[in-house]
This record gives C-alpha cells, structure tokens and sequence, in this order.
C-alpha cells in the first residue's frame, strides 16, 4: 500500500512560478553585468595605462621632461587634498542638516526641505562650475584677503592671495556643495531608521532632545554618516568639470589655500588636456592616470566598507 505521508525529514518544495523564475534570473543578471563591467574597465585601464607608466619622458610629450611618477604625483596630492577639504567642510553641514530635517523641523518643512535636498543632487556639475567661477570666486576674494591679513601665521593661510579667488579652497566649497545633498540624503534616512522606543526612552529619562540626539541618534547612525561620508569623498575623488571650471592650477605640491599656487586634480587634468595631447603615448599617460585615480577611489571605497562593516554590530544602518 502506498503511503501519502511526506518523508520524515524532507522540507515540501515550493512551486516556482514564471514570475519568481523571471525575478531571480534578472537580479543575478543584473549582478553579474556590474562585476563584467568592473572587470572590463580595470582590464582597459591596465592595458592602455600600463604603457604610460614606462613612457619614455623624450616620447611623450605630455610628461614634459618628467617620468610618469613625477607627472602624476602633484596630480594625486591635488585629487586627495581637495577630496579631503571638501568632505572636513560638507560633513558638519550635512550632519547638521540630516538632523534638523529628522528631528527638529517641523514636518511639512522637513518634507520640502527633503524634496530640495534631492533635487540639489540632479544639478548638473557643469552647473557648479559656473557658479563657482562666475559667482562664488569673485564673492571670496575679500574673505580670502581678511584671512591672509589675520591668519597668515596658520601655515593654509599663508602667502599670496590669488587676485582671481580661483583658488584650491575655492574648488574645495565646490565640490563640499556638489556632495552635500548624497551625504544629507543618506544621513536622514539613518537618522529616520532610529527606533522610536529608544528615543521615547531617553526622553522618559528626562533627557533633553539634543541629548536624546546625541545617546540614541547619533551612534545609531554612526555606520550611516561614515557610509555617506565616504560617498562624498568618492564623489568628490572624481569630479571633473566643476573643478576643472573653478581651479586655476599651475601643478604646485602645497598646502597653501589661498595663493595663485594651486596643484590640479587627475580628472580635471584629463579633461583639460586630452585635447593637447590625444595620441600616442599621451593617451597612455593620460589613461595611466586613470588608472591611479581608480586605485585610490577603490582603496576609499574599500575602507570606508571595512569601517562600516566594524560599526554594523552596534549600529542598524548597514
């Protein structure tokens, strides 16, 4: 006689429908197409860059005299430093910002402000550009005269002030507003994901709101601000046009913020001289370059994840 009951120990299966087969099959596709396109571009960059790294100073033309090292050196301090500046001003911001929009503004404000917040990031870099140079660098050459007058003793203050305001901290207020509203974006979504018991429990205990912001929210959060941090830093890593706009560079290794002595960032040096020297080994540096510029965006991108996944135990963000 043949018995109905299940086998002890075999989980029923399922019935896989069309829509489940379609779902799954796109995700993984949709995976699999991000680790080939990644592949295929760190296989083109090593390819092509790789020939720069070793071209000789006499045969392309772009390196000036110098080896390649020497060429892209002034450039990479350039790209971390005004990465460096703009995340040391947008961070503040942004924090402030996040939480004013979850916790203190009322909420049809705090929805319109959410609403521009995410509109400012569709901007058009092209768009920053011009309003830095056209707008905000005439706008700061009197604070820039008043900090070289009052603070030249601080080493980033000192020397000449740039009689344009084109300058490094120029390029840096650029790029902290272009990355403002991924960072804001980012760390009010956190904030929001705060349980609400834990912040009725800090208030039951008499605590202030910004001290219930400060024990529940913040390290709460703590994952969220660093993720969005770093996505600023990566944004800011890699901006083109905006800072190609703005910097006058002149290829200078400094700390200076205020002088007409500005080193250049690898992005804005490819768009600015792909034009010059489009051929040959020039392309090979150019895109050796890139390749640097991939590099240090990557080991951002990596450590900003190993930080993350440190804090995820205490933290509901990741």
């Amino acid at each position: 006689m043949t018995s109905t009951a299940e086998t002890p120990g075999r989980r029923p299966q399922a019935k896989r429908r069309v829509g489940d087969l379609v779902f799954s099959g796109s995700a993984v596709g949709a995976g699999v197409l991000i680790l080939v396109t990644l592949g295929a571009v760190t296989v083109f960059l090593i390819a092509q860059g790789v020939p720069g790294f070793v071209a000789d100073p006499e045969g392309a033309s772009l390196l000036g005299g110098k080896t390649f090292w020497q060429y892209v050196g002034p450039l990479a301090f350039g790209t971390v430093w005004a990465a460096l500046l703009a995340l040391l001003i947008a961070v503040p911001i942004s924090l402030g910002i996040a939480l004013f929009i979850s916790h203190y503004a009322p909420r049809r404000l705090s929805q319109l402000l959410g609403y521009v917040v995410d509109l400012l990031a569709a901007v058009p870099s092209v768009v920053f550009g011009l309003w830095g140079f056209l707008v905000l660098a005439p706008a700061v050459k009197p604070v820039y005269a008043w900090l070289s007058e009052n603070m030249g003793w601080f080493p980033f203050f000192a020397g000449q002030v740039s009689v344009t305001g084109r300058t490094i901290l120029t390029a840096a207020l650029v790029l902290a507003v272009m990355v403002l509203p991924i960072m804001t974006a980012i760390m009010r979504e956190i904030f929001l994901q705060t349980p609400t018991l834990h912040e009725e429990a800090a208030l039951a205990l008499g605590a202030t709101r910004w001290e219930m912001v400060r024990m529940a929210v913040l390290p709460f959060g703590r994952a969220g601000i660093v993720s969005g941090a770093m996505l600023g830093l990566g944004r800011a890593l890699g901006e083109t046009m905006a800072v190609a706009m703005v910097l006058s560079a002149t290829g200078a290794v400094t700390i200076h913020l205020l002088t007409s002595d500005n080193p250049s960032t690898i992005p804005a040096n490819i768009a600015l001289k792909w034009g010059d020297g489009g051929f040959g080994l020039n392309v090979n540096v150019l895109i050796g370059t890139g390749l640097i510029l991939f590099v240090i965006t990557f080991a951002v991108n990596a450590i900003a994840r190993w930080i993350v996944n440190r804090r995820k135990a205490f933290s509901g963000a990741n």
